[in-house]
């Protein structure tokens, strides 16, 4: 029988970590998406990567209420908010897509929050072709 001379292991004790360093994005996207049942409200960098995110389901709105437009500019102001105080968002270009009513709300509150609105491109999908044609009727 032969005796095990290691050592037990001490405890290891975690290296703390490194304060991540705070991202500043002066320039942004926002992007609406607004439907008849919902307004979602994304706010990203110039590359695409959502700094924050909001919609009218999020912010407590219920059933047909979601789809307003008062309820649009509440999670417009909420994502706004958000993305001000973590990023230090000053200026975005809007993209809006959709056919619902927060539309104009959304980008109207991204003004009161102090959020200046450079350019607003409406990004709404065009159908081309249509859906295809029912089957032809036998009699």
């Amino acid at each position: 029988m032969a005796e095990d001379t290691t050592q037990a292991a001490a405890p290891s004790v975690a290296a703390p970590k490194k304060k991540k360093a705070k991202r500043s994005v002066s320039l942004g996207q926002l992007h609406i998406q607004a439907t008849f049942n919902n307004t979602i409200i994304s706010l990203t960098d110039t590359n695409g990567a959502v700094l924050a995110a909001c919609s009218a389901g999020a912010c407590g709105f219920r059933g047909s209420k979601k789809g307003t437009a008062y309820a649009a500019q509440v999670a417009a102001e909420k994502a706004g908010t958000t993305a001000k105080q973590a990023y230090g968002l000053s200026k975005v270009n809007a993209f809006i897509k959709g056919v619902g009513l927060g539309r104009d709300a959304a980008v109207r509150a991204m003004q009161t929050v102090g959020i200046q609105v450079e350019s607003i491109t409406d990004v709404t999908g065009v159908p081309h072709g249509g859906v295809r044609p029912k089957k032809a009727r036998r009699v």
